[in-house]
């Protein structure tokens, strides 16, 4: 009989490992969809010359406007403090888009529900993913009515 609760419970916590494992995996597979884009010289009118625009794969596409769950860094734009608004990062603030460590498709614009405490260790979040093809005044991506995954 204790063998078999043994067993169960060592069962229940494998599944539960391979569950968090399975989650972990899918977080971080997720920046590396966002990064399959390419881009194309397109005229912009307002700003009078080409820029380049985003072309997003299929797979993108297919999430524009679904929930994700992404783990990631904040990345901060006014201050260390709480704030609903903010930058969200694939990589630490040393190493992000704007201090010329990455891509633009490894960061995005985060509107969330209640406001999240600045800290520099990762973090994960829900939301709904919005992918942004025309607002060059905008990153590509956005996440709304965000929230902070409790650990």
């Amino acid at each position: 009989m204790f063998r078999t609760i043994l067993l169960v419970v060592i069962i229940t916590m494998g599944l539960q490992e391979a569950s968090l494992m399975a989650q972990s995996d899918q977080q971080e597979s997720l920046w590396k969809t966002l990064s399959m884009i390419t881009y194309k010289k397109e005229y912009d009118e307002f700003l009078g010359f080409k820029i380049d625009k985003p072309v997003f794969s299929d797979k993108i596409h297919a999430l524009n406007g679904k929930e994700v769950t992404v783990k990631g860094f904040i990345i901060p734009v006014e201050g260390y403090k709480s704030h609903k608004e903010f930058i969200f990062s694939a990589f630490p603030y040393s190493m992000c888009f704007f201090c010329g460590g990455a891509g633009p498709e490894s960061v995005m614009e985060v509107e969330s529900l209640d406001p999240v405490e600045y800290t520099t260790e990762s973090i994960t979040i829900t939301g709904i993913l919005k992918v942004n093809k025309d607002d060059v005044n905008k990153l590509m991506y956005a996440l709304t009515d965000a929230k902070l995954v409790k650990k």
